[in-house]
């Protein structure tokens, strides 16, 4: 069991929060604000050693590692799924999503400033990617 597993997986995120020493932590956190409330069904966790969301199953996972600011990797699961070879269609009209393959996306934010100005349009897609689940 990993040190970041509690009862609720919410809780566990707060306390890898906590210890999180990171350059981005602000962002990190603003993005974690801005995701859940995108939509009800959102709910948060610590999967592959980062914060992530899910509604059914994972949906999104915080790049750390991200050389600028910070990432967020959309993906459909942990599980191959047909998605991976016919893939998916995401209305993004202002060009916010680097695909990194047919299932798979990269939604990078250089600052809070840039959180705030593009919540809404991320919340947008987030809601039109769960539908993908």
């Amino acid at each position: 069991m990993s040190r970041w597993n509690s009862a609720d997986p919410s809780d566990a995120v707060t306390a890898f929060m906590a210890t999180l020493e990171h350059p981005r932590k602000s962002e990190i956190e603003a993005l974690r604000q801005v995701i859940l409330a995108a939509d009800p069904s959102i709910a948060d966790g610590v999967k592959w050693n980062a914060p992530s969301y899910r509604t059914t199953e994972y949906f999104a996972t915080t790049h750390l590692r991200a050389k600028q600011g910070v990432g967020i990797i959309l993906h459909l699961g942990a599980k191959v799924k047909a998605t991976a070879v016919i893939g998916i269609t995401i209305a993004d009209p202002t060009g916010m999503l680097t695909w990194l393959a047919k299932d798979r996306a990269q939604a990078t934010f250089t600052d809070l400033a840039d959180i705030a100005a593009r919540a809404s349009v991320f919340q947008t897609l987030l809601r039109d990617w769960i539908r993908n689940l």
